[in-house]
């Protein structure tokens, strides 16, 4: 990889995400669940964390492996966002940008991992 992490639009996306999540859990009605906004808050940092990590292995096999454990955690803030609605944490108007963000960067890291692939083959 030629690129630095903060180029890739998908680390930015997730830099975005994680400022949404982090002032969405400053929501007065999640000051008593302290697990949840401790849960959500650790998988969105892991989102940008495994796209940092994996693009300094410098090697697209390992890169991968760091993008799909990125693409679960995307999953995971995906899933809580579901369940704050659900838990009446939120309303959907309050989670529906973070919720839209979540399956677009999903997207790009399936995407991503795709093409990283079709590098380790022509090798």
């Amino acid at each position: 990889m030629t690129k630095s992490f903060e180029e890739f639009e998908v680390h930015k996306k997730g830099v975005v995400l994680t400022k949404l999540i982090f002032s969405l859990v400053k929501n007065t009605s999640l000051d008593k669940e302290y697990g949840f906004k401790d849960q959500i808050k650790r998988a969105v940092v892991s989102i940008t964390n495994n796209i940092a990590e994996g693009s300094e292995c410098n090697n697209n096999k390992q890169f991968i492996r760091y993008l799909k454990i990125a693409k679960g955690s995307c999953a995971e803030v995906r899933n809580m966002l579901i369940l704050a609605k659900e838990l009446e944490f939120c309303s959907v108007d309050e989670i529906q940008k973070s919720l839209n963000l979540t399956i677009e960067i999903s997207q790009n890291i399936s995407n991503f991992i795709k093409y990283l692939k079709t590098k380790l083959n022509t090798k």
